[in-house]
């Protein structure tokens, strides 16, 4: 299986996806912070998940990797928390940006407590 049909890294990949399109609407000065900062953060949620993936022949690995992407879910989380509180985005955009974090991070923890369903030979 390709790690791209994961549900973990379609759900991440997208929600980083959407926070691009809405952090185009942040204004010029936050552009190397607030933009820059979420956009790299929810990013990352899905390298470190397909690198998780790809080191799953090493089941250590693979968790850690899985671990660095519930990091930088949570970082994802804050950082639209700032968006909010700079009123750079709506309420109801913060809740559904957040609701979808908050699933892929369900997604995240279901592939930690469950490695040998996705190919991790568990000692």
């Amino acid at each position: 299986m390709d790690f791209k049909k994961l549900l973990a890294y379609q759900k991440a990949f997208d929600l980083a996806m959407l926070i691009f399109e809405i952090s185009k609407t942040f204004p010029k000065e936050e552009t190397y912070s607030l933009t820059d900062q979420v956009r790299r953060s929810s990013r990352s949620v899905c390298a470190n998940i397909s690198e998780a993936y790809r080191k799953r022949i090493y089941p250590k690995h693979f968790i850690s990797k899985l671990t660095d992407a519930d990091g930088e879910n949570s970082e994802t989380n804050t950082w639209l928390d700032f968006a909010l509180a700079c009123k750079y985005i709506s309420n109801e955009d913060y809740v559904d940006l957040s609701e979808i974090g908050n699933e892929v991070g369900k997604l995240i923890n279901f592939m930690i407590n469950n490695p040998e369903k996705f190919g991790v030979k568990v000692e």
